[in-house]
């Protein structure tokens, strides 16, 4: 392993692939890497501090939160790119109706001027009820997810794009400044159709946490892509503290909101039914759950258990791990600390 950047120095030949869009001048087999999110509760001004500290530690990739109705990505990732050299960063994830493809697309595309192959697009469905809120619902969010991703990607390859679909509309568009290398889009999607509809449309899917390596098995399954010409990345629940029974304490409630959200990351475990019937029992029943069911979770417990985990998902085919901190600002700053400690224990 290597703390290099995460963009090759040399892009590859751009080629054609299904939907006609050029794929992203991404080496396939490229390093993986590790990064952290800035969780939609953090303010603005705070992602400068996390960048700077990312990257001074090695850590390889930095991912902005964009949820209704919080802070958005693109800004966010601007700063960040502005105050670094290496650090990649990841909009994680703008919903495909929030903004038209064009706009889409010349952010992205502008993102990456600023920071040439440091960047990855993140595009999903968004929540349909803040879409309601927005005046901005879609009446099939997949057909939706599947036009937009398509013409964005079509966009930052510098083709001139004419598209007539069910919910995207453009003539004769074409960027002005089309990004060199092209950056990839994933899609941040969790339901097996829309897995499905990535595998065509996509250079990627970005998994919610909590992500077990069986719900990798699982998503791979859906895509039907190898991990080759295909970027799995996903997201991990985080906690990491020198007492593991401390960190399944810690942890008990976020396990026990995802089992109450029914969440397909922990319905893909083999041990999901006894997993439900435990969460019945309470948080204290979760916390004393075996250790080896926590280690499937997330990079839960100390430092090696969090490797532990993070070596499993490498070893299915994941690209990319980035390690979603506490919602509260100061407890996060510390967790930088922990991101850089288990990057430094992958290399």
């Amino acid at each position: 392993m290597t703390t290099e950047p995460t963009a090759p120095t040399a892009p590859a030949t751009a080629s054609t692939d299904n939907d006609g869009a050029r794929a992203p001048q991404v080496a396939p087999g490229a390093d993986f890497t590790v990064g952290m999110c800035f969780d939609r509760s953090f303010p603005a001004a705070a992602v400068t501090e996390f960048a700077h500290r990312l990257e001074a530690g090695g850590v390889d990739e930095l991912w902005l939160i964009e949820d209704c109705f919080y802070t958005t990505a693109p800004p966010l990732a601007a700063a960040a790119l502005a105050v670094t050299d290496r650090l990649s960063v990841g909009l994680g994830i703008l919903p495909a109706v929030a903004r038209t493809p064009a706009i889409t697309a010349m952010e992205i595309a502008t993102l990456a001027g600023l920071g040439p192959g440091r960047v990855i697009g993140g595009i999903g469905h968004g929540v349909q009820s803040w879409m309601r809120q927005m005046g901005a619902e879609t009446a099939s969010p997949v057909t939706t997810l599947d036009e937009v991703i398509g013409a964005v990607r079509r966009l930052l390859a510098g083709e001139t794009v004419t598209v007539d679909g069910r919910e995207v509309h453009l003539t004769d568009v074409r960027l002005e400044h089309a990004p060199q290398p092209i950056p990839p889009v994933v899609a941040g999607v969790r339901g097996p159709r829309s897995l499905r509809h990535a595998g065509r449309f996509a250079d990627g899917v970005l998994l919610d946490a909590p992500c077990p390596p069986s719900y990798v098995d699982w998503a791979k399954d859906q895509c039907r892509r190898s991990p080759d010409d295909f970027q799995y990345r996903c997201f991990a629940t985080m906690c990491i503290v020198p007492d593991r029974t401390e960190a399944y304490r810690i942890s008990a409630g976020f396990l026990t909101e995802m089992l109450d959200q029914h969440h397909p990351g922990l319905a893909a475990l083999p041990f999901h039914d006894e997993l439900v019937e435990l969460g019945k029992r309470g948080e204290d029943a979760l916390a004393g759950m075996p250790a080896d069911w926590w280690g499937q979770i997330g990079a839960i417990g100390t430092l090696d258990d969090a490797v532990a985990y993070v070596e499993q998902l490498r070893d299915r085919g994941i690209r990319g791990v980035s390690m979603f901190p506490a919602p509260d600002l100061e407890i996060a700053r510390g967790q930088i600390d922990d991101v850089i400690a288990l990057r430094r224990a992958l290399t």
